[in-house]
């Protein structure tokens, strides 16, 4: 495995303005009740994906408040990667099945990862199903252990969470972004149900200048007089990006002159995030109002932020989404978001209110045409939303919930002993 190092210093104080004075001084009182403990998170990947986004806010603020906290990443080959991306696509609903020699693969992998560091620390937060398997060589253990779950477990792929189980079922906890998403057959107590969070003072989150976003938009060449469509998301099966384009394609019919802005970040342990980039390449054609914007190109945290600022109308067509951290963010930015009625997005989208949640291409379509034709109503949806998104994700509360529940389960340690 391989340790993540932030420099990054934060200040709590900062937040005060946003948040409130009460949740800063709660996470303080909490970080004070944990000042003697170690903290290490798991995941699979430091760049690419919500959960890295949010370790790169979590970590600096948890240390901030006291808590000694460490960032692991696991190492793995692109077998390892392909299989977990199965895993992933499996637990999401999609009718997969795992070899036997895909199997063993998983388990090397975790295995070899569990032997080149030291998992000492009195918590261990594993995110997601790629390290979830460490804990099987840790028998021994005396610290306590959280499975973090960041996907759509609604409707997964049975035999496949039946193999994964095996090694969840060994954690002291676990927490999920959606009651919906606890598999009855679980025996892991405490459960905790804690959606994602952005960190509104990140380059992706904080304010820009309108200078900032004309910058942004040129360097692109975007037009910031024209419609600006935006989905961001991986290029993956559940994302749709394809679906974000037909869009497009029925409100290019009253609008000629909209530009459709499809955005991601090319993540390490994902790939298959080439091939449906070029599917969805094949999809967009040469139509020039298409932008498919990348890493690759130059497209970081404040490019994102700056075309999320732009967009009159911000599109989540995911078919699954275990949270939907883009929509969080488009919310936040005063943008109203059109999502489908899947996973977290109903959380986010308050239909009607701060965005419009779909079943269809062709509703999608028709509430984009009423949000372009509409800006009042959409200035005010957005408003709205950004409300939304205060009161529920952001990372100061996120990280006063892990604290609550390390607190929890030590607590609960302290009394067996």
């Amino acid at each position: 495995m391989q340790r993540v190092e932030l420099a990054r210093k934060v200040k709590l104080e900062d937040y005060i303005d946003i948040v409130g004075e009460e949740q800063i001084r709660s996470v303080k009182a909490l970080g004070e009740k944990l000042k003697d403990i170690s903290v290490t998170h798991v995941n699979s990947t430091a760049f690419g994906g919500g959960v890295a986004e949010i370790m790169h806010s979590m970590v600096p603020l948890m240390r901030e408040a006291g808590v000694d906290t460490h960032w692991e990443v696991i190492k793995g080959a692109f077998d390892f990667f392909s299989v977990t991306k199965k895993i992933h696509n499996a637990l999401q609903g999609m009718n997969v099945q795992l070899s036997k020699d895909e199997e063993r693969t998983y388990q090397e992998y975790n295995r070899m990862n569990s032997e080149s560091t030291i998992l000492d620390t009195d918590i261990v937060m594993v995110h997601d199903a790629q390290p979830a398997a460490l804990i099987q060589f840790y028998p021994n253990k005396t610290n306590k252990w959280i499975w973090r779950c960041h996907v759509d477990l609604s409707t997964p792929n049975l035999a496949v969470w039946s193999f994964l189980e095996q090694y969840i079922s060994r954690y002291d906890a676990a927490v999920f972004s959606a009651k919906e998403y606890v598999i009855p057959s679980l025996r892991v107590q405490p459960i905790a149900i804690r959606p994602p969070s952005i960190n509104p003072l990140s380059d992706k989150n904080k304010e820009l200048t309108d200078s900032q976003i004309f910058e942004v938009l040129n360097k692109y060449e975007i037009k910031p007089d024209k419609p600006i469509i935006t989905q961001v998301g991986r290029f993956d099966p559940w994302k749709d990006p394809m679906g974000a384009i037909d869009v497009y394609h029925l409100v290019k019919k009253q609008f000629p002159e909209a530009q459709l802005l499809l955005i991601a970040g090319m993540a390490a342990d994902d790939p298959e995030g080439w091939l449906y980039l070029e599917k969805t390449a094949r999809h967009a054609g040469e139509d020039p109002n298409i932008h498919l914007l990348t890493d690759l190109k130059g497209v970081r945290d404040l490019e994102v932020n700056a075309f999320q600022r732009a967009s009159q109308v911000v599109l989540q067509m995911s078919t699954r989404e275990g949270f939907g951290l883009t929509v969080t963010e488009a919310l936040w930015k005063c943008v109203p978001v059109i999502g489908r009625k899947v996973g977290g997005i109903p959380l986010q989208i308050i239909d009607g209110t701060n965005g419009f949640l779909v079943d269809t291409v062709e509703q999608a379509a028709e509430k984009v045409l009423y949000l372009l034709k509409n800006p009042d109503m959409a200035r005010q949806m957005g408003a709205s939303g950004k409300e939304h998104v205060r009161e529920n994700f952001l990372i100061i509360s996120h990280m006063r919930d892990y604290m609550l529940l390390f607190n929890e389960l030590l607590q609960a340690k302290q009394a067996v002993t």
